[in-house]
């Protein structure tokens, strides 16, 4: 089969559906129709198949500041609906061609980059062959974001990505389908490295209609055993004593939000966690945008790894 690599048009296709399923939550989570997890995410594509557009900010926060964050942040956002009680695990597993295309693109910068992969929400102990995935294609256009996935069964999602065959979907998910197919076939795509990390989030209200907020705890990884469920040996790639804090927003950041990041002194980093991990395991040599720290060589225990 082939396929030809031209670009989508922002944005993607977005299906019909019956209840918006939260982009950044745990497969199964849906939304109460006027609950804050539906105020605090005004971008929604309603069904197996989804895309939305957004300003991302990123900041790295030494983890001893995050109890007073956490207090602030609660004062004005809501916890989503599995962001409270420490969080829920998000687990990626990255494609890239064997000259790295995708990192490079993000390291040099391009106004339009894309990447793919697969994650899963949740313990990944309990990953088995019918456990729900999402297939992901994440780009940039100049300053937007833009995600675009669909939900599939684990063993159909490595079909699609690794088995590079198309599977059973429904019509509105073909065209979806199809783009990751002309990227694993015409770019001879192959997992290059996992992530993962505890992730907690709010998301906003009233006027903060749109935005989120998420703190990304034990940033770690590993550049094989791909299978998402392996008992594999994870590592650090980010310094342990550090924490990712992401501002997510449809239009705009709050005022309030852009004065507590000067109030905290945090700076904007460029840092993604895909790249960190690609260098952290020698793959590449470590950019300017590198977080130095711990040593990836040094594994964690097994409970630090979950």
């Amino acid at each position: 089969m082939r396929f030809s690599l031209r670009r989508r048009p922002p944005g993607g296709e977005v299906a019909t559906g019956e209840s918006p399923a939260d982009p950044d939550a745990p497969p199964g989570h849906r939304l109460d129709p006027g609950g804050t997890d539906e105020a605090g995410h005004a971008l929604r594509a309603p069904s197996r198949l989804h895309a939305f557009n957004r300003y991302e900010i990123k900041y790295l926060v030494p983890s001893i500041d995050i109890p007073a964050l956490r207090e602030e942040f609660a004062g004005r956002l809501d916890y989503d609906s599995h962001g409270a009680n420490g969080g829920y695990g998000v687990w990626s597993v990255y494609y890239d061609t064997t000259g790295l295309r995708f990192y490079w693109e993000k390291i040099e910068g391009l106004k339009f980059r894309r990447k793919l992969r697969i994650r899963h929400y949740g313990d990944r102990f309990s990953i088995n062959e019918d456990t729900t995935v999402y297939v992901e294609i994440k780009q940039r256009v100049n300053k937007v974001t833009q995600k675009r996935r669909v939900a599939l069964p684990y063993r159909l999602a490595r079909q699609l990505c690794d088995g590079r065959e198309m599977v059973e979907h429904g019509p509105a998910q073909r065209a979806f389908l199809e783009e990751v197919l002309e990227l694993v076939c015409g770019l001879d795509l192959r997992p290059v490295a996992i992530t993962g990390y505890q992730r907690e989030a709010f998301v906003g209200r009233d006027a903060d209609v749109g935005l989120r907020v998420t703190l990304d705890h034990r940033v770690r990884g590993r550049d094989r055993d791909f299978h998402l469920g392996a008992d594999a040996e994870n590592r650090l790639i980010v310094p342990g004593k550090l924490c990712v804090l992401e501002i997510k927003a449809n239009e705009r950041v709050p005022y309030w939000l852009t004065d507590l990041a000067a109030r905290s002194n945090m700076s904007v980093v460029r840092m993604s966690k895909y790249c960190q991990s690609v260098e952290a395991f020698g793959q590449a040599p470590r950019s300017v945008f590198h977080v130095p720290g711990d040593d990836p060589t040094v594994a964690l225990t097994r409970s630090e790894a979950r």
